[in-house]
C-alpha cells in the first residue's frame, strides 16, 4: 500500500491482486544460480530518506534485519529518493545491471517501471511493495496493516471517553483504498470501546511533507479534535498533537522520541521477516512470484507498546483483540457495519472479502469527511 495510484487504478488491482493473494503463481525461482558465485547482491529502491522516522526508516531497518539473518550470504545495496517518475526506471534498470540478483521497491509508483525491467532481465528476482501486476520474476508484497490500525483505533477510542468532543483529527495522505480501508478500521476500533466516538479527516495529497502535514493536524487541533490520527510518513502530526496538549496515533513506526508526550501507539511495520524470508527463497532457489498480504499472525504487522499514559483499560481491551487477531477469531471488516449515511455495507456476521477491501471507497459511520472524486 504505498504511493499515489487513482481510484480507477485501485479497483483495477483488486481482481488481479486477490487472485493470488497469499498463493504461489507457476514462476519459478530465477535467483538460485546466483548463491554460488559469492554472495547474492541484494537492492532496495526507497521512495524517501531511511531517515524520514516512518514508512522508509522501517524497510531500511527490514534491509538490515535481513542482512543480519543472513550474514555473508548477502549483500545489500539501496537507492533513496526516487521519485515515482520515468527516472525510477533507469535506477531499476542500473542496479540489474551491476549485478543485482534481487532487487525490491518499495513505493506503487515504480509498478510500470519495475514491469519494463523484469521484461528486460529474466535473470533478476524484482519484488514490488503494494503493486498488481506481476511476471515470472516480479512478485507483489504488503501487509495487512489495517490490523493495526483497529488496535490503534481502541486505545484512542479509549482515550477519547470524557473529552470534549469524542473526535480524533485524522491526517490522510491520499484518497486511495489503502488509506481509507486505514480510517475505516481505526474508527471501528474506537467505536468498538466508545460507540459515540468520530473520526474527521482531512487529505494532505503527500506522503511525505512535514510542513504540510504538520499544517494540516493544527488546523484540525484549531477545530476542536481532542486527538490525531495519521496516515503519512513523517512525525509531524504527532510534533502538533504534543504542542496543543493532545494525544496522537502514528504511523508505521514506533516514533514517540519526536513526540513523547503525546505518542499513544501506532501501527507499525516488521519488514524484516519478509525479507529474510523472500531473499533465503532466492539463496535457496526455491522463490516464485506470488502476491502477498500477510497480518499480524505472519508478524509483517504490529502495534507500538501503549504509551504509559493510556488509559488502564486500554492495555487489557488492545492485548485482547490483538490475540483474537491473531488467532483468526476477529476480522476487522466484520458486519454489522454501516456507511456515513447509515446504508447497511456489511450485514452481521459477515466479513467483507479481501476483493471489497482492496476496492473500499467508501467510509464507515463515526468518520466525518469525503473522499474525493478523483
Amino acid at each position: 500500500m504505498k504511493k499515489w495510484m487513482s481510484a480507477v487504478l485501485a479497483l483495477t488491482l483488486t481482481a488481479s491482486l486477490m487472485a493470488g493473494c497469499g498463493s504461489k503463481s507457476a514462476g519459478t525461482s530465477v535467483s538460485g544460480e546466483a548463491k554460488s558465485n559469492g554472495p547474492l547482491k541484494v537492492a532496495f529502491v526507497y521512495i524517501g530518506p531511511p531517515g524520514d522516522g516512518g514508512y522508509t526508516f522501517e524497510h531500511d531497518k527490514g534491509r538490515k534485519a535481513m542482512e543480519q539473518a543472513l550474514g555473508e550470504k548477502v549483500k545489500t545495496t539501496f537507492v533513496e529518493n526516487v521519485p515515482e517518475t520515468a527516472d525510477a526506471e533507469r535506477v531499476f534498470e542500473d542496479l540489474a545491471q551491476k549485478g543485482n540478483k534481487v532487487i525490491f521497491g518499495t513505493s506503487f509508483g515504480y509498478m510500470d517501471a519495475m514491469v519494463a525491467v523484469a521484461q528486460r532481465h529474466p535473470e533478476v528476482t524484482f519484488m514490488h511493495a503494494t503493486g498488481f501486476k506481476t511476471e515470472k520474476n516480479l512478485g507483489t508484497y504488503m501487509g495487512r496493516n489495517h490490523q493495526g490500525f483497529y488496535l490503534s483505533g481502541i486505545a484512542a477510542g479509549e482515550q477519547l471517553k470524557g473529552t470534549t468532543s469524542n473526535t480524533v483529527g485524522f491526517v490522510a495522505a491520499f484518497p486511495i483504498p489503502e488509506v481509507i480501508r486505514a480510517v475505516n478500521a481505526f474508527t471501528l476500533g474506537a467505536r468498538s470501546v466508545n460507540p459515540t466516538a468520530k473520526v474527521k479527516v482531512v487529505w494532505t495529497n503527500t506522503w511525505f511533507d512535514p510542513t504540510k502535514e504538520k499544517d494540516a493536524a493544527k488546523a484540525l487541533l484549531a477545530a476542536g479534535v481532542d486527538g490525531i490520527a495519521m496516515y503519512q510518513d513523517s512525525p509531524a502530526p504527532l510534533v502538533a498533537a504534543q504542542e496543543a496538549g493532545k494525544f496522537a496515533v502514528g504511523n508505521n513506526s514506533d516514533a514517540r522520541q519526536h513526540a513523547p508526550k503525546a505518542f499513544l501507539t501506532a501501527p507499525v511495520w516488521n519488514w524484516g521477516a519478509y525479507y529474510t524470508k523472500a531473499v533465503q527463497q532466492a539463496l535457496d532457489g526455491t522463490w516464485k512470484s506470488e502476491q502477498y498480504w500477510g497480518g499480524m499472525n505472519e508478524a509483517i504487522c504490529d502495534i507500538a507498546p501503549l504509551a504509559d499514559f493510556a488509559k488502564p483499560e486500554a492495555k487489557a481491551k488492545v492485548d485482547a483483540a490483538k490475540k483474537q487477531i491473531v488467532a483468526g477469531q476477529l476480522e476487522v471488516f466484520t458486519g454489522p457495519i454501516k456507511d456515513q449515511t447509515g446504508a447497511e455495507k456489511v450485514k452481521a456476521a459477515e466479513k467483507l472479502s479481501d476483493k471489497d477491501q482492496l476496492e473500499m471507497m467508501w467510509f464507515v459511520e463515526g468518520v466525518e469527511g469525503t473522499i474525493p472524486k478523483s
